[in-house]
């Protein structure tokens, strides 16, 4: 790595996949510790661990938990969003859990979800929203099953539920007005946000310039090296105030720029600090990534970063596909070595390997012993409850 006077402090690729990767916390074996209080440690560190209902192996948010804390149990976060109400289940650039100390950073989307009902700019009847918000208020929280008085529509998407009493659930979650109390695998269980929580109502939203602060220390804390793309992830309307804002942190050196070998003219930054640290001798450290992992849900970053470009490959039809239906890339110290194809056979209590795919020339046969004990490790972490 160097620096010349006037120009960007320059990095390895090598180099910044480390830092990467240290901002993610997985060079550590239990950076978060064990037990109940890892869980907020992780997702306040992280900033939001992803949801998605897909459970050809464990769904995402528990893989990615138990990546980062390896004696992670389930039973751990329903405590920390039933019990500890710690965190909260809100869309950051997709359904995730959140900080519930962060909650007034979203509460800004819930105003605004609020005010498209109200200038009836929803399909959802007001009278089918005040059915169920009146059903929660006055029995208690509830489950979509818990409703069976619906009268069936048809669907307006392939994954919507025909129950109009869905739809209402749904927009009351984004409006704020519930919160989702607790997750059952795909079951979520509904109430009033103020009464789970215990307060008179939702923290007040936070100024523009105060969110936009923070999202850039959540990717400066979970990134170690930031882009405007990355520091506001599928959120296009804040680029050109966070670009002003990345330049004033620049004028205050707070920031210094990175020019990353081999990464073409995209522009990164990082705080010196994280540029000056001295990194520890890698070690081969085995992760199996979910797809939704924060390492590998920027596509485009996590391909400047590792060369490999992630295929999620669900919806391709078979023929097309070339690493496999569910696949998972497989980190090796600070390298993808490799994309394994899995499934969870749990009837026969097994994880298949369908398809095993190396992706690079190193040493083959001494990574495949660490990658089939990590397997081990997960098929036994799959199978437990």
């Amino acid at each position: 790595m160097s620096r010349a006077a006037g120009t960007p402090f320059t990095l390895v690729k090598s180099r910044a996949r480390r830092i990467w990767l240290g901002a993610q916390r997985l060079d550590e074996r239990a950076p978060f510790g064990d037990g109940p209080q890892a869980i907020p440690a992780a997702v306040e560190h992280l900033g939001y661990v992803q949801i998605d209902t897909i459970n050809v192996i464990e769904r995402c948010h528990h893989q990615i938990l138990y990546t980062r804390i390896p004696g992670y149990r389930r039973d751990h976060l329903r405590q920390a969003q039933s019990v500890d109400k710690t965190v909260f289940e809100y869309r950051a650039h997709a359904l995730a859990y959140l900080p519930t100390k962060d909650m007034r950073f979203y509460t800004a989307a819930m105003k605004g979800h609020r005010q498209r009902l109200n200038g009836g700019l929803t399909s959802v009847k007001k009278e089918n929203l005040r059915k169920v918000l009146s059903r929660i208020k006055k029995h208690g929280a509830l489950t979509l099953r818990d409703i069976d008085d619906d009268v069936l529509v048809e669907k307006d998407h392939e994954w919507a539920s025909r129950k109009p009493s869905e739809r209402a659930l749904r927009l009351a979650f984004y409006a704020g007005a519930i919160t989702i109390s607790r997750r059952t695998g795909i079951l979520k269980t509904y109430e009033l946000l103020d009464r789970h929580f215990g307060r008179e109502s939702a923290p007040k939203p936070a100024p523009e310039s105060e969110t936009l602060n923070y999202l850039l220390d959540r990717a400066l804390r979970s990134h170690g090296i930031v882009s405007v793309d990355s520091s506001c992830y599928l959120d296009a309307p804040r680029k050109p105030g966070m670009r002003r804002l990345i330049e004033s942190r620049i004028r205050r050196k707070e920031l210094t720029p990175v020019a990353i070998e081999g990464a073409g003219p995209l522009e990164h930054w990082a705080r010196p600090a994280a540029l000056d640290a001295a990194l520890a001798p890698a070690e081969e450290m085995v992760h199996i990534l979910s797809p939704f992992d924060p390492l590998v849900i920027q596509r485009k970053r996590l391909h400047l970063f590792f060369d490999y470009e992630h295929r999620f490959e669900a919806y391709v039809p078979k023929a097309k596909r070339r690493f496999g239906y569910f696949v998972q890339p497989v980190l090796v110290g600070n390298e993808i070595v490799a994309a394994l194809d899995l499934k969870t056979d749990r009837a026969r209590q097994k994880l298949l390997v369908q398809q095993w795919t190396w992706l690079d020339n190193g040493p083959r046969r001494s990574r495949k012993k660490l990658i089939e004990d990590a397997l081990h490790r997960f098929e036994r972490f799959q199978l437990e409850r």
